[in-house]
């Protein structure tokens, strides 16, 4: 979604896009909810698109529950949560099909003073006076410029899931699904929020619920039996979701019937499929490589507390068009765009990581040990997370 917000605004200010997508195929179905900022619908409004109220599912409240189900903290919080894929259809729909290129995997890139040239593994190479790395987690652009950085594992991972609104026991429907609700045992997190069901649908009954429960895993160990499938092959860094052991599976599911509220119990006990993402962080020390630049997750990649990955994309793509309307010429333009994003990409990571602390089990100073105890309250979580007003300063 960042590539399309780039090629979008690019697209608006004059300059002739196009997209590569590494994937031969259209993209649906990737990640579950998101939750919206303004900074989001600030971008969209940018790039000419200005979604009603058919964005997603607006939420006035947020709740947490205790072990036995009981409210323990309540926060006014009005916002809306949307889904992966009807931002991303928005987007897509927006770009001209001609300028969008399916099956191209990027294996390398030159830069030269008048332009620069990515070659993809199928031969083809397209130049242009600008590319814009927006590939994500693992970034083949940052992995040629910045070899070095590599993700970071937080020690914790996150069970995820999307449950139909219709397969929910009548108290998680009634107790969850209106709300952006919590459940916090000790050292974890549990969360959840309602978004659209199938085809974007946001009628009452044709909902869904996503959900996001954070463990702490240690590497060397539980990270790598989650990691290991049926068949004993450990994955690298993720796993599909189909290939997750079923005894890790239902280990999870036993620690919940443990720790959790009951309605959060029902919601994992109607999960058909549960994913697992291990939380990492990534922190790049340059975004700008001359006529090259890094933006969204290929640059920065922020646990999902803050809830602004594709709002962090959206932004570094409107501060690059921002800034080449400033400078005459295109690396300078990127020096200006990088001294502006990447102080933000920073305070972001940095933001996501307190959030996070309350998975912590090891502390180096007193104040890291407050830091994680005071967000573990229901107070900070629910006034902090998913949130960017850390920004608007």
């Amino acid at each position: 979604m960042g590539g399309l917000f780039a090629a979008l605004l690019l697209r608006r200010a004059g300059w002739d896009t196009h997209v590569f997508e590494r994937v031969a195929v259209e993209l649906s179905g990737r990640g579950a909810g998101i939750v919206t900022h303004p900074e989001l619908i600030a971008a969209l409004a940018a790039a000419g698109l200005h979604p009603g109220d058919d964005l997603g599912v607006f939420m006035e409240e947020r709740r947490t529950l205790d072990r036995t189900g009981s409210v323990i903290g309540r926060h006014r919080c009005p916002q809306t949560a949307t889904s992966w894929n009807r931002l991303f259809q928005m987007l897509r729909d927006a770009l001209p099909a001609d300028r969008y290129h399916l099956g191209r995997e990027l294996v390398d890139i030159e830069t030269h003073p008048d332009r620069a040239a990515a070659r993809f593994a199928d031969g083809s190479t397209a130049e242009a006076e600008l590319v814009v790395g927006a590939d994500g987690f693992r970034s083949t652009v940052r992995q040629h410029f910045l070899p070095d950085v590599k993700p970071a594992y937080a020690g914790y991972v996150a069970w995820r899931g999307l449950v139909d609104e219709g397969d929910l026991p009548a108290a998680a429907r009634r107790d969850l699904f209106p709300y952006f609700a919590f459940c916090l045992p000790p050292g974890e997190q549990m969360l959840g929020y309602p978004v659209a069901g199938p085809n974007d649908d946001l009628r009452p009954g044709r909902r869904r619920y996503n959900f996001v429960w954070y463990r702490p895993a240690d590497e060397a160990g539980e990270l790598r039996r989650l990691l290991t499938d049926e068949t004993g092959h450990t994955h690298l860094m993720s796993i599909p979701p189909p290939l997750i052991a079923r005894s890790s599976i239902a280990e999870m599911r036993a620690h919940g019937e443990r720790v959790l509220a009951p309605q959060f119990r029902e919601l994992l006990g109607v999960t058909k499929q549960p994913f697992l993402q291990p939380i990492y962080d990534i922190e790049s020390p340059r975004m700008a490589f001359g006529r090259v630049a890094l933006i969204g997750d290929a640059a920065f990649v922020a646990r999902p507390h803050v809830g602004g990955g594709v709002a962090k994309a959206a932004q570094d793509a409107m501060a690059l068009v921002e800034a080449l309307a400033v400078e005459r010429d295109v690396p300078s333009a990127l020096d200006r765009f990088e001294a502006e994003r990447i102080v933000i990409g920073r305070r972001i990571v940095e933001q996501a990581r307190r959030l996070g602390s309350s998975m912590r089990t090891r502390f180096d100073t007193p104040e890291e040990k407050a830091q994680a105890e005071r967000h573990q309250t229901p107070e900070a979580v629910m006034s902090e997370t998913a949130l960017l007003n850390f920004l608007r300063v």
